[in-house]
This record gives structure tokens, C-alpha cells and sequence, in this order.
């Protein structure tokens, strides 16, 4: 850390939003590196996930959270990653809603969730993938809604292209409360590296299937073993439902997960500067989204 202490300001920021409207994309933009996994599929995001972004003396803690929609009807997994992002606006010092400004109908499909922003701290507006829609569509649904709900700042941002998103960053670095740092400067997320790496070859396992499967895999890391030379060598258990699923993601003869395996090793590589050795199993546990302990770990609780 440098500088005097008095100049720096530190707050943790919820960022919330409708399934797929870029919140993961927008993380990872404004903390300059991937720490949320992105995919075509909505409700991605299973837990919440911390990205840490350095601004003008200001540590801004992101909270990414799983799409908020009406999860009541839904198993175990879908309402504790509802109730995730509920605990994660309670907790922050302000909320970043996130709104895809594409659909005619933003006001009414985001009005229930809006109903719930609290009312006690500061909350911000970012209208997202304006690069998809025109001004005079933006500027109306900007009014509609805040006149729904008293928004600190409204901001128009593409977060995939990263237009208008200094701004937001220029926003928090001036707002948040002033304080030391919580993390060290060059820590970037709070997520451990085993379930870093889980999340990746998640990533690979919905952008390889998205159609052929539903919200059915679960990636565990157990095995986590670093060599002398400097490589990590990674066991992965991917949980799928049923054989059928299980079969989906082996492939013929074994070729979609090797893909998949290859893929996620690559990001791996990357993320860690190391060389990766990934070995995947596939597994088949009936129910694992309603049981507590798989839960568990993915920082979730029921």
C-alpha cells in the first residue's frame, strides 16, 4: 500500500441485475482480469464473487452475484443463489444495478427487482449493451427507471466493449467511505485458487453445451499439487445428474471433454503463469444441487 491513509477510501459494491445482463463482463472489465466466469447461458453465476479494482486511491471491492429473478417455485440451488444476492446488497456499502438497455420492456421485466433495491444506501444505474440500442431508447428507459427508484447516478455503458465504464470506476473512487484498504494491492479476487480453477472449466463445460445441457454440471477440484519445476498438476470431478448427461459430456470416444479439458488448461495457464497438468473425471451424483454440502462448496448455503 502507499500513500497516506487518509486518502484512501475502500467499500464493497453489490453488483446485481436480471440473468445475463453483464454483470460478469463488466466485473472483469472494471478489475482489468477474469475473475467471474462468462457464458451465453443465464444464472452463470452460481455464488458470490469479489473482484477487486484499484481507482484513484480507491479500492473498489465488486461483488458479482447470481441473477436475481423469482426463485420461489425453484430447487434448493436457484433460491440460495437468489438469497446470495439479496445477503450480498445487505452487506455492501452501495449497488450497482445492472440493466440489458436492449429489450422494449427493461422497465417492466426489472420493476420487481427494483422494488427491492434498499432505499438506505447509495445505489447506481448502469444501462448495459447500449451499443445495441439508440439514444432516444436509452435516454426513456433511463427516465422510466429512476422514476422507479431514486438512483444516485445513471451511467450508459457498454461493459463487453468498455465504453463509459471509467466513469463508474470515477464514481466509487469519489463515494465510497473513506478507510484502508481491506485487500493487498495486488490481490484481485477473494475466490481460492481450487475453486478459481473449478469455475474456469465450468466456464468451458456451458460454452461448449449450452444447448445439450442444462444447469446440470458441478466441477470440484480434488487435487491441487504443485512440482519443483513450477507446474501445477489439478484433478476435476465434473458431477452431471444422470448417464445421459454424463455421456453428453464425455462426447464420442471421450472427445468433448478432452476439448473442454484442453480449453480450460489454456485459460489455466494464463491465469496462474504456470504450466497446468488437468486430469477430469466424470462423475454421476443424482441431486446434487439440492444436497448441502455441494452447496457449501460453492459458497453457497440453503
Amino acid at each position: 500500500m502507499s500513500g497516506d491513509e487518509e486518502q484512501k477510501r475502500c467499500g464493497f459494491v453489490a453488483v446485481v441485475g436480471l440473468p445475463n445482463a453483464g454483470k460478469s463482463t463488466l466485473i472483469n472489465h472494471l478489475v482489468g482480469s477474469k475473475v467471474s466466469i462468462v457464458s451465453h447461458k443465464v444464472h452463470t453465476t452460481r455464488m458470490r464473487i469479489l473482484g477487486i479494482a484499484l481507482h484513484e486511491g480507491a479500492q473498489i471491492v465488486l461483488v458479482d452475484t447470481p441473477g436475481i429473478y423469482d426463485a420461489s417455485k425453484k430447487g434448493t440451488l436457484e433460491r440460495a443463489m437468489v438469497g446470495a444476492a439479496y445477503e450480498a446488497v445487505d452487506d455492501a456499502d452501495a449497488v450497482l444495478h445492472i440493466v440489458d438497455a436492449a429489450p422494449k420492456n427493461l422497465g417492466e421485466q426489472n420493476k420487481a427487482l427494483v422494488e427491492k433495491l434498499p432505499k438506505n444506501k447509495p445505489t447506481v444505474l448502469a444501462l448495459n449493451k447500449t451499443d445495441k440500442t439508440n439514444k432516444e431508447h436509452l435516454l426513456k428507459h433511463a427516465q422510466n427507471l429512476n422514476d422507479m427508484h431514486n438512483y444516485d447516478a445513471t451511467f450508459m455503458i457498454s461493459s463487453l466493449k468498455g465504453q463509459g465504464t471509467d466513469a463508474v470506476l470515477d464514481h466509487f473512487a469519489n463515494t465510497l467511505p473513506e478507510g484502508p484498504w481491506v485487500y493487498e494491492e495486488d490481490q484481485i479476487t477473494d475466490l481460492p485458487m481450487r475453486m478459481m480453477a473449478a469455475e474456469i472449466t465450468r466456464e468451458k463445460i456451458f460454452n461448449q453445451l449450452h444447448k445439450e445441457l442444462p444447469y446440470a454440471a458441478f466441477v470440484q477440484t480434488e487435487n491441487w499439487e504443485h512440482f519443483d519445476n513450477g507446474s501445477i498438476k489439478i484433478d476435476q470431478v465434473v458431477y452431471v445428474e444422470r448417464d445421459s448427461q454424463k455421456a453428453i459430456v464425455l462426447g464420442k470416444r471421450g472427445a468433448r471433454i478432452k476439448q473442454i479439458g484442453q480449453e480450460a488448461r489454456l485459460e489455466l495457464e494464463e491465469i496462474f503463469d504456470a504450466r497446468i497438468h488437468l486430469k477430469l473425471f466424470v462423475k454421476v451424483q443424482d441431486g446434487w444441487s439440492e444436497k448441502a454440502e455441494n452447496l457449501r462448496e460453492i459458497g453457497l448455503t440453503e
